[in-house]
């Protein structure tokens, strides 16, 4: 298969405003083949039965071309429908080189793997070979099922069957997959004493190395063309060098992000550090069994590891439960937390000193003395980084790369959950270490999302990731939003943080709801407010007799929520945030699409408080730069569930305000697609009887 080559760089300019046209790159070396392959009597018509050429595939298809044959960047927005997953999947499999994919989420991995990367492939003829590569807590350990068979630590009787059927899959899969095996839910817990952590894996040591699956996937994404991954594994590998991706990465030619939007949070989470209390109960539990089975006659492992446990217990009780988040210059310097910190490390190098006398009675014994070694150092890693001298603030300041929090700077914060206390270490910007990351071997870059712009300027994506200047261009969806849908802005609702708000919402909604026979996603922007949602529309459907299956978020998985949905044709399901993107419900099963409130981050976010702190030191503001950029990103995802496909209609009702009262309010809405608007309820319900009310291309702004 051909290599890339470098000819000359495309120059669009992703700091314009409008860039779709403007700056439109010169003919590529591929421009003829592309619209062969992508026309009415090209391959892909009689492989894929629902393809219709879109002019905006093909010219997508283009500059991905001409980035991948000019080893260059491009950044890509296409709105829903344009077939962006096809139009990089062609010039990957013919012109990329070695590629690697990477998803937001496992199911558009496994989606790819399985469907979409076979039928181009099979369409074209292309002779590539594909692998899937996950992390390693989808396969199956031998190791670990074997242990946990035969020590019978298991707490349910849901446990034992779903053991029992993970033993049977063993013996019939190739791939190890988890994925695989429908039986047992993802979710089951007994999933963890089966599947291996970076911690818990023995490696070349281990007796079943050989057949190992995740070795074995591995293995198979060396040797292939292209490896479909997910942003998680990416960056996690990355940042960890464990092995999948460090390897990869400098065979690789060609790296596709699709739903890039994710990245900045996603490369947040991998580059920074977090270390919780649960981790330290989880070693002393495997402590006292591995001592307990290779060192019966050595110390007495249960005081061993009790005082461990006590300190690490004593740490979470120095925050209240549920819901605690404090940066480290919020907590008092007077609290418990700082001598109980202290206390936990001390007692961590006594179970270190313990292990490593007696690593040597058995290669678990030894894993559990590198664990102890390891989260001792996060423990003792977790501290305020020394001031930086006054040049060097100057320098972080004028250098662009480092995007717009200015240099790597870390917040230190801390979590705390019913029963764990996470201490998280998070960078304030992960503009030069991605930066850093895409300075090796030269090869193509392309991000795609649906989201990537605010009113086509890419600035805030590109600061985040450090790609200032970049290419960046944006291609219009091909659905005619005009005539497909209608945003609807509700008159008479109080400002979001007052009293009843929520109720409020429910009450306005109920009309439109009822007048779209169900068919709704009523999305809100927190989980106290799906239950409230939940609550007022079973007590509502009730009394009203309005029979619409409802279904909320948490009561069952997400995967049998939508499932119950598309068949159900007339349901209203509510959720949060896991709702918001990746949904596809195509037709009249969703008609309606209810958002509580623009979906600004949580103020007390000590990450976001952080970062516009030192925005606003730097002279910028952080609502608008940072702030509503988000909010934007965010919404335009929650809007992007109504319209999936050229025949749906529906109507997006935004309940928030400020839409209107606020001056931000023209820029958000302005982002959104170019539905026709309207703020009056008569003509929502005249839209879902069938007729086409004349709603104002602009009313939102009245």
């Amino acid at each position: 298969m051909p290599g890339v080559r470098a000819d000359k760089p495309l120059s669009t300019d992703a700091a314009d405003a409008d860039i779709s046209d403007i700056n439109a790159p010169a003919p590529g070396k591929y421009d003829d083949e592309v619209d062969r392959i992508f026309g009415p009597n090209g391959p892909l018509a009689p492989a894929v039965g629902s393809f219709k050429p879109r002019t905006s595939q093909t010219e997508m298809a283009k500059a991905i071309a001409q980035a991948m044959s000019t080893q260059g960047t491009l950044i890509a927005e296409a709105g829903t429908g344009t077939g962006k997953t096809f139009a990089y999947l062609v010039p990957a499999l013919l012109w990329g080189g070695k590629t690697i994919i990477s998803t937001g989420t496992k199911n558009l991995q496994d989606q790819l793997f399985l469907r979409d990367i076979p039928n181009v492939r099979q369409a074209l003829r292309a002779p590539v070979s594909v692998a899937l590569l996950k992390g390693r807590a989808n396969y199956v350990c031998h190791f670990n099922l074997e242990r946990t068979l035969q020590n019978g630590r298991l707490t349910s009787r849901d446990d034992v069957g779903h053991l029992r059927e993970i033993s049977r899959f063993l013996k019939m899969t190739s791939s190890g997959d988890k994925a695989e095996l429908t039986k047992v839910p993802e979710t089951a817990s007994v999933w963890n004493l089966v599947t291996s952590t970076r911690e818990t894996c023995i490696g070349q040591e281990c007796q079943y190395y050989q057949d190992c699956f995740v070795m074995k996937a591995r293995r198979e994404a060396q040797q292939a063309d292209v490896v479909v991954v997910n942003h998680h594994l990416f960056f996690a590998d990355v940042a960890l060098k464990e092995g999948g991706m460090a390897e990869l990465l400098p065979a690789a030619n060609t790296i596709v992000f699709d739903e890039a939007h994710q990245l900045p949070d996603v490369a947040t989470l991998f580059f920074g550090t977090s270390v919780s209390t649960g981790q330290v109960l989880e070693l002393c539990r495997d402590v006292l069994a591995e001592g307990l089975a290779h060192a019966r006659g050595g110390p007495d492992w249960a005081k061993t590891v009790m005082v461990v446990e006590k300190a690490t217990r004593d740490l979470r009780l120095t925050f209240p439960e549920g819901g605690t988040r404090m940066s480290l210059p919020q907590i008092p310097p007077s609290s418990d937390f700082f001598p109980a910190l202290d206390k936990v490390k001390e007692e961590l190098e006594g179970l270190v000193d313990v292990l490593e006398a007696n690593a040597e009675r058995a290669e678990t014994l030894e894993q559990c003395r590198v664990r102890a070694v390891e989260i001792l150092d996060m423990f003792k890693g977790w501290k305020a980084e020394p001031p930086k001298s006054k040049e060097q603030r100057e320098k972080a300041k004028e250098d662009k790369d480092y995007g717009e929090f200015g240099g790597a700077d870390a917040v230190l914060w801390v979590e705390a959950f019913a029963s764990s206390l996470q201490l998280h270490k998070t960078p304030l910007s992960i503009a030069p270490i991605f930066a850093g990351q895409r300075a090796g071997n030269p090869r193509s870059w392309i991000f795609t999302s649906a989201t990537l712009a605010v009113k086509n300027d890419f600035k805030h994506f590109t600061s985040q990731m450090g790609m200032s200047g970049e290419p960046a261009r944006t291609w219009p969806s091909p659905f005619d939003y005009g005539e497909q849908g209608i945003l609807y802005v509700p008159t008479g609702l109080p400002e979001p943080n007052t009293m009843g708000y929520t109720d409020a919402v429910v009450d306005v909604a109920l009309p439109v709801i009822e007048a779209a026979g169900g068919r709704c996603f009523f999305l809100c922007t927190t989980i106290r407010a799906v239950n409230r949602v939940a609550e007022r529309l079973r007590e509502e459907f009730a009394a009203r007799g309005l029979d619409f299956p409802l279904m909320v978020q948490g009561e069952r998985g997400r995967t049998e929520l939508l499932d119950s949905f598309r068949k159900a044709g007339n349901a209203v399901l509510v959720g949060s945030q896991s709702f918001w993107e990746g949904v596809d419900v195509r037709g009249e099963a969703l008609s309606l699409v209810i958002i509580d409130k623009l979906p600004f981050a949580p103020p007390d976010d000590p990450v976001l408080a952080a970062r516009i702190e030192v925005m606003e030191k730097r002279g910028m503001n952080g609502f608008m730069h940072h702030t509503l950029p988000e909010a934007i990103i965010n919404l335009k995802q929650g809007a992007g569930r109504l319209i999936r496909d050229v025949d749906d209609r529906g109507v997006l009702m935004l309940c928030d305000p400020r839409l209107i009262s606020k001056p931000y309010g023209r820029r958000i809405w302005q982002s959104l697609p170019p539905f026709k608007r309207t703020r009056v309820q008569a003509e929502v319900i005249e839209f879902f009887k069938g007729g086409n009310p004349a709603a104002s291309a602009d009313g939102a702004s009245d």
